[in-house]
């Protein structure tokens, strides 16, 4: 299956290590960070899966739900969890899916039918509120991921959704964001009253936060 970007997040039920859940109950009105893994005991994956423990608060000031996945059963993800705290300084504090059937894998078309699965599946989905696919990463085996760009992206969905704005190059939480060509100049003077910077017609920087 191909997933796009826009379309409703496929949703499965899967065993977990906090237990049986069906993915759209689980993210309920959450956003969800669903981040995938070749298998456990892996160098680079034990690394992303400490970072990801020690920014929870980030994920959860965001409203935002994190579940993991690999293809390897559940009984050997409790063992790659004490290695992670072990090594990494922070215990996995949120579920990691067990796929040995790549069931979830394949229903969101992480496994290249060319490619070995214990390599392809390295796979980020950003997910709404709404159960639709936002965001999409996908990462090679020898590239840890990064977890700030992860929540720029979504710092970025929140505002763009909330202010109806987009986001330049390089954008930070803070940085001035960009208004929609749609908007015309009258409109943009009801909703950003406080001005904003004309570069071009269809390039106005404005303060919003």
């Amino acid at each position: 299956m191909t997933i796009q970007l826009g379309q409703v997040a496929p949703d499965f039920e899967a065993e977990t290590t906090q237990g049986r859940i069906r993915f759209h109950e689980w993210l309920g009105d959450a956003w969800g960070v669903l981040f995938s893994h070749p298998k456990d005991f892996t160098p680079v994956c034990t690394t992303e899966l400490g970072e990801t423990a020690r920014l929870k608060p980030e994920f959860d000031k965001r409203n935002v739900k994190v579940i993991g996945l690999s293809v390897d059963p559940l009984g050997r993800h409790a063992g790659w969890a004490s290695d992670i705290e072990e090594t990494q300084g922070h215990a996995v504090n949120f579920p990691m899916i067990a796929d040995p059937d790549q069931a979830v894998s394949k229903l969101y078309g992480m496994v290249h039918p060319e490619a070995d699965p214990t390599i392809t599946v390295r796979t980020v989905f950003v997910v709404d509120p709404n159960k639709k696919v936002r965001m999409m990463m996908i990462y090679p085996p020898s590239a840890g991921r990064s977890f700030h760009e992860i929540l720029r992206v979504i710092d970025s969905l929140q505002l763009t959704d909330r202010a109806k704005v987009s986001t330049p190059v390089n954008w930070e939480p803070g940085d001035r964001a960009i208004i929609a060509p749609s908007i015309s100049d009258e409109q943009a003077k009801a909703m950003f009253p406080q001005g904003w910077e004309t570069k071009k017609p269809y390039l106005r920087y404005v303060e919003v936060k």
